[in-house]
């Protein structure tokens, strides 16, 4: 596997990218394996396994847990997304940037987001099922959220032919630092 840290400049972020051993019959890959990832010095430790699954222009985010944190590996296993993760540690170099990646069943790249980021994602197929490992469980009266479209952080989300579609909660949510 190659893991690219600190992807897009912000410190914690990590790009994965398992080794697929392919021939005539399909392919392999390990999707996480704890020894490989701690030898890339990645020691979290994960208690949650999450899948869902979502239509073209729906746009879950961004969210994030308050008072139990979780850091998130993500990855798509059909479909395209364009996943989003903001950096909301206060008194970070990069609190409010933002970086976006995208995660498809083609290229099988994962996405590691630590504690202390909002995380989102733009579904651009027509349909996409999206898989994440937790770090902490998940907590309902916890949760968080900043506006998709905040114009502090100015997420370049990509244009697609049709609106995007959210949740009620998620086209409420504030501006980062609200």
């Amino acid at each position: 596997m190659k893991v690219e840290k600190n992807a897009g400049g912000i410190e914690g972020l990590c790009v994965i990218e398992p080794s697929v051993h392919g021939d005539q019959r399909g392919y392999f890959m390990e999707t996480y394996n704890q020894k490989d990832m701690e030898e890339a010095g990645l020691t979290m430790k994960f208690v949650q396994d999450n899948q869902s699954g979502s239509g073209k222009a729906v746009l879950r985010g961004l969210h994030f847990q308050k008072r139990y944190p979780q850091g998130k590996l993500v990855r798509v296993i059909r479909g395209t997304v364009f996943d989003v993760a903001v950096d909301i540690r206060k008194g970070s170099a990069t609190y409010g940037k933002w970086y976006g990646i995208e995660l498809s069943e083609e290229n099988k790249k994962q996405f590691y987001i630590p504690e202390g980021f909002a995380h989102g994602f733009l579904v651009l197929s027509d349909q996409a099922e999206f898989c994440y490992k937790c770090t902490d469980f998940y907590h309902p009266d916890d949760e968080g959220g900043i506006a998709w479209n905040d114009p502090t952080i100015n997420v370049a989300w990509p244009e697609l032919d049709v609106p995007y579609r959210m949740s009620e909660k998620d086209k409420k949510w504030g501006r980062l630092g609200e």
